[in-house]
């Protein structure tokens, strides 16, 4: 009887390889997964729900956008010079007005009464001073006459004086009769220099007088011109010609000295004034240009001054227009001005988007070049306008990046794009 031979059976059969392989393999996948997809935070985002922009290389100009306003080149503004209560409005505002035309008549009681007793006082003076001019004349004749007489005298008794001294050596004459004629003659000698002496001292003080009067009547003069000025200014008058563009005043309202009563618009042209962010205080300078576009065509502008004053986190500036100005521009019309702060340079350009509210431009998502997936890089943006910024650090022209707001990725590091 034969023996039956034993088979042995095979460890591996091919069921349990494959068993076995695909096990491998899925643990594998799994381990691979976890290793290096599920290593990064990552996020799922549809790609219609994000904007996507290409980084470029081209010409980069640093400007803002500010408001302006319209304004006249030259604007005049009406003040009282003196105070009083409106008594007359002879113009409203809107009106156009020429040099000189009477706009507000104020009343000053005070002022008039003041006008009137200097008045009073300058014409008391000027009748004094004629007066005193009068008698001063009066006395000049009183002393030429006297004079006249006494060089009568003289004349008459030198002569005899001089005659009797000739015949006093011939003995032709007595001695006591020389002698009164001697005696005479000196005396009229003597009194003639002292009328002339006296006449002198007493014409000199006169004079003082005189000069002293009219020196006071010319001040009083003076001073009567200027109160009576100050009563002309009481009617306000156009200081140029133009457009009475306000008026702030009415019939019985007091004002007082300095009060501003309105403005006048020189008809000959505008300025832009616009309102800056501080933030840009030492970047804007005299020269800058602007820009504006308006009923299809674009206008130039230049900075023609800056008001340092900050008010409200804005500063002003004045620009004037560079060339043509657009016609019908009206007062107070609002411009959206481009305001340029640097010249054209060669840049790595970023457009602007949402995702700088939550980077502050400190990085990024970048596209895979499969497209398929962002994760996040850090950057450094340097100057900016309202379209774009310029890159410094960190981008390579025609990289694409998420450019759209980063608010609800929780600052993820990977963006699946589905």
């Amino acid at each position: 009887m034969g023996m039956d031979r034993q088979i042995k059976k095979k460890k591996w059969p091919p069921k349990k390889i494959a068993l076995v392989a695909s096990s491998v393999i899925f643990v594998a996948a799994v381990v691979y997964l976890f290793l290096f997809e599920f290593s990064e935070a990552a996020l799922n985002v549809e790609t219609d729900r994000i904007t996507v922009s290409t980084v470029e290389k081209g010409p980069f100009q640093e400007y803002i956008s500010v408001m302006g306003n319209c304004l006249p080149i030259y604007t005049y503004e009406l003040n009282a010079s003196e105070g009083g209560r409106v008594e007359v409005k002879y113009v409203e505002a809107g009106a156009i007005v020429r040099l000189g035309d009477p706009i507000l008549k104020l009343a000053n009681t005070n002022l008039l009464t003041t006008v009137m007793w200097r008045e009073a006082d300058f014409y008391q003076q000027s009748n004094n001073l004629r007066a005193t001019r009068l008698s001063m004349e009066q006395y000049r004749l009183t002393l030429s006459k006297e004079m006249a007489d006494i060089d009568s005298q003289f004349l008459i008794q030198e002569r005899l004086y001089n005659q009797q001294k000739e015949l006093i050596k011939d003995k032709l004459i007595s001695e006591n009769e020389f002698i009164q004629t001697k005696n005479q003659y000196e005396y009229l000698v003597k009194r003639k220099e002292l009328a002339m002496e006296s006449q002198k001292n007493e014409l000199t003080f006169r004079q003082a007088q005189l000069d002293s009067l009219e020196s006071a009547v010319n001040q009083m003069q003076t001073n009567l011109r200027v109160v009576r000025e100050q009563l002309d200014n009481l009617t306000i008058k156009a200081p140029v010609a133009g457009l009475l563009s306000a008026l702030n005043a009415e019939i019985g309202q007091f004002k007082g000295p300095s009060d501003r009563l309105g403005q006048i618009d020189v008809l000959e042209g505008f300025k832009v004034r616009a309102g800056i962010d501080e933030h840009y205080i030492t970047r804007v300078e005299v020269g800058k240009p602007g820009e504006f576009d308006l009923a299809s065509a674009s206008y130039d502008l230049t900075v023609k001054k800056i008001y340092p004053e900050v008010v409200e986190g804005k500063f002003n500036v004045d620009l004037e227009f560079s060339d043509k100005v657009p016609p019908d521009l009206r007062r107070g019309q609002t411009l959206h001005i481009k305001l340029y702060l640097s010249d054209t340079s060669e840049a790595i350009l970023l457009a602007k988007g949402g995702f700088y509210e939550t980077t502050g431009g400190n990085w990024v998502y970048i596209l895979d070049t499969s497209g398929k997936f962002a994760v996040k890089r850090s950057i450094r943006i340097g100057r900016q306008n309202i379209d774009r910024f310029e890159v410094l650090e960190g981008l390579q022209p025609g990289e694409k990046v998420v450019t759209s707001s980063y608010e609800s990725y929780n600052n993820i590091d990977k963006l699946i794009l589905k």
